[in-house]
């Protein structure tokens, strides 16, 4: 208990510190003493404190809103369907929200980032309905294994779809790939300040039905005779995964490797109780965004790297590290 209330201190206190980085590195540095005065005592005749608030601030946001969702969608992705591997792309949520802004492109009903927010979360909500609709029929219904497959082969056709109309349509290709690239720019506006209590309530369902999935994990029959309903439980999960997961894309584009890497970067530590898991997950995810986000900024100046880039990048390095050097912790 100790060992993994100090973890999740430290993955609060690292997100902390990326906070603070992400408010004051960038093109123009801005010292702490002014960040700290922009968010407490606000002067908005102040250049740099109204960059702070009004355009870092946002980016902060928006980090910490996609990293937190991303990394817990994991985190409880992997749970449920007992897959070290299992990330939130695997409901078929990236492929469904990028071709709901291909169509809204298309169709002209997603011509800017506000509009695009809401498609792209349409558009992982039903992939997400479309994936349980598929493995919870026939025997086995709603098996994980079931579902895992059922989101692969959803995600693969909605991918070709996605690629087949942007070789087609040029001008949605110039479009999307703003959105596709992953950024937290340009992302300001009552269309972000709206998904936070979409991802906060998401993420408390996920501490309520985590309980739930540590009884499964020991098996139906067990979780059975605890008095687990192993078919809501799972109805559940996946509604708070497409939530968390649909969020983060809406607001960020699709951001690989933080909703796998974290939850492996840190089980290690806070071992097999999954609560506990999630608290540090959501810190630690944040933290990992927002830490690529700064990178991004300043590693290439004066032009930035979007915040995509340096996540799949970033992402994949730690976890080819932890693949080499650790065991895999039993889900």
């Amino acid at each position: 208990m100790r060992t993994r209330a100090l973890v999740t201190i430290a993955a609060a206190a690292a997100l902390a510190l990326a906070a603070a980085l992400s408010l004051a590195v960038g093109a123009r540095g801005i010292d702490l003493g002014t960040v700290w005065n922009a968010l407490v005592s606000y002067d908005p005749g102040d250049d740099l404190q109204r960059i702070v608030r009004e355009t870092r601030g946002s980016r902060t946001v928006i980090g910490v809103l996609a990293g937190a969702a991303l990394a817990v969608a994991g985190a409880l992705m992997q749970s449920l369907t007992r897959n070290p591997f299992a990330e939130p792309g695997l409901l078929g949520i990236n492929a469904g929200a990028s071709l709901a802004v291909v169509l809204g492109i298309v169709t002209g009903a997603a011509t800017g980032f506000s509009s695009q927010v809401w498609v792209a979360f349409l558009g992982a909500g039903l992939a997400a309905v479309l994936v349980y609709a598929i493995g919870a029929r026939g025997a086995a219904a709603g098996a994980p294994v079931r579902l895992a497959l059922a989101g692969v082969a959803l995600a693969a056709l909605l991918g070709s779809i996605t690629f087949a109309l942007l070789l087609v349509l040029d001008g949605a290709l110039d479009q999307f790939r703003f959105w596709v690239v992953g950024s937290l720019t340009g992302r300001q506006g009552n269309d972000i300040t709206a998904l936070i209590p979409i991802v906060l309530l998401a993420i408390a369902a996920g501490f309520v039905a985590a309980r739930h999935l540590e009884a499964i994990a020991l098996g139906d029959d067990a979780a059975r005779a605890l008095g687990v309903n192993l078919a809501a439980t799972r109805v559940v999960v996946i509604v708070v995964v497409t939530l968390l997961a649909g969020a983060a894309t809406a607001a960020a584009g699709p951001l690989i490797f933080v909703g796998l890497a974290v939850p492996h970067l840190l089980r290690p530590f806070v071992g097999a109780s999954l609560p506990w898991l999630l608290a540090a997950c959501a810190f630690g995810g944040g933290a990992l965004v927002l830490v690529c986000d700064v990178i991004g900024r300043v590693i290439a100046p004066p032009s930035e790297i979007p915040v995509g880039v340096t996540t799949a990048f970033i992402g994949g390095i730690l976890f080819a590290v932890m693949a080499r050097r650790m065991k895999v912790v039993e889900l």
